[in-house]
């Protein structure tokens, strides 16, 4: 059939597309990664990389115009009568459902970003649109500049830092938890303003 093997047709060619690349991240770094060594590594072609990733570095960052729309659409639909910060949190509760069962993906994502300069610029580009897109459904939702514009970026650093001590943890599989205790300090920072 002109294929070097069946690994080619076995299913998940996503899923072995991003463990390969992360192998390879880890082994050798980012930089010195190829596409053609990924797809070998996972036993596709390059052809088939390009059908789930842009490039290399999407390999990363494919899950952000998913996890942007799922937190700006739940602060849109948060009730009319919840205060800005009340309707960012409803986002990030429900955004968390999408990490369940991928702690050890975003850990092993988290430090191969660590140690790139452009993998980090690129995660904090994410972030800042992410922090528009939050924005954006709360000026929908009727609040006013610049309130949402801060209810928004309270919002980001609380889901940042929640990640960042979810990801560190050996014991809890949930980032729910992590969410509302980084809320929950948030608030309690801010009630003393």
């Amino acid at each position: 059939m002109g294929y070097d093997g069946l690994m080619r047709w076995q299913p998940d060619a996503r899923g072995r597309l991003e463990e390969a690349a992360f192998a390879l991240y880890s082994e050798r770094g980012f930089d010195q990664t190829t596409v053609a060594e990924i797809a070998d590594r996972a036993g596709l072609t390059e052809r088939t990389f390009f059908r789930y990733f842009a490039d290399k570095r999407e390999v990363l960052f494919s899950g952000s115009d998913l996890l942007k729309t799922g937190f700006a659409d739940a602060v849109a639909q948060a009730p009319s009568s919840a205060a800005p910060i009340d309707a960012v949190f409803a986002g990030l509760q429900a955004v968390a459902g999408f990490f369940e069962g991928r702690r050890e993906f975003a850990r092993r994502r988290r430090g191969i970003i660590a140690v790139n300069p452009e993998l980090q610029e690129r995660e904090l580009i994410k972030m800042a649109s992410l922090k528009d897109a939050v924005a954006a459904a709360l000026r929908q939702h009727g609040v006013t500049e610049p309130a949402a514009s801060l209810a928004a970026e309270a919002g980001v650093a609380v889901f940042h830092v929640a990640f960042e001590r979810w990801t560190d943890q050996a014991d809890e599989e949930k980032l729910l938890p992590f969410i509302r205790e980084t809320m929950t300090q948030l608030k309690a920072v801010t009630a003393g303003a």
